[in-house]
């Protein structure tokens, strides 16, 4: 059991480690959305299971508070509606619960924050398409390769291919970017 622990210590530790080869990326994306919310415009925010609970956590750190005590901010997760979610699911296909959301509240100026580990969920990318067809900016966030980061206009593609890594990792990099959006928005 000791060997199986530090083994999966020492693999989260070389992936954070190598973190630092898609800084870039993340700046990218921090000044997407602070570009976004200093323009009036909100984040949405989804994902699918631990990438759904991801983007309300994202969108929580946004409207309520990171580190600091300020104005809310406008971020949305897209994932919390079950009415929503259940009636899109039921009445048209779970493909398109993103997307419809997308068309019904986005607005050109908004982000569309998609987040996966594998870079494939087809209803993430079919929001990408509504999001692009409004002319809602983009960023994926993935592990390595799927067909998500050809459709972003920031893609943030974690070098791994092991998913709870992967996970660790979107954390990390989802507090990054609310550390420094704060930080720009509520000096």
């Amino acid at each position: 059991m000791e060997k199986k622990i530090e083994k999966v210590i020492k693999q989260s530790i070389e992936l954070h480690e190598n973190l630092y080869e898609i800084k870039d990326q993340i700046a990218e994306a921090s000044k997407m959305m602070n570009k976004c919310i200093t323009a009036g415009g909100k984040i949405m925010f989804a994902g699918n299971g631990g990438s759904a609970a991801d983007a309300q956590h994202l969108a929580a750190e946004l409207v309520n508070r990171f580190l600091k005590q300020r104005k809310p901010l406008p971020g949305l997760a897209l994932s919390t509606d079950t009415s929503i979610l259940t009636a899109i699911g039921n009445d048209s296909s779970f493909d398109e619960v993103f997307s419809k959301q997308v068309q019904a509240v986005g607005r050109k100026g908004d982000v569309f924050f998609g987040i996966s580990t594998s870079g494939n969920s087809a209803n993430i990318i079919h929001a990408f398409e509504a999001a692009r067809d409004l002319g809602i900016s983009t960023i994926a966030l993935t592990g390595a390769g799927g067909k998500m980061a050809d459709m972003a206009d920031c893609t943030i593609d974690v070098p791994s291919s092991i998913t709870p890594r992967i996970q660790e990792a979107h954390i990390l990099i989802g507090h990054i970017l609310c550390e420094i959006i704060e930080d720009a928005q509520c000096p």
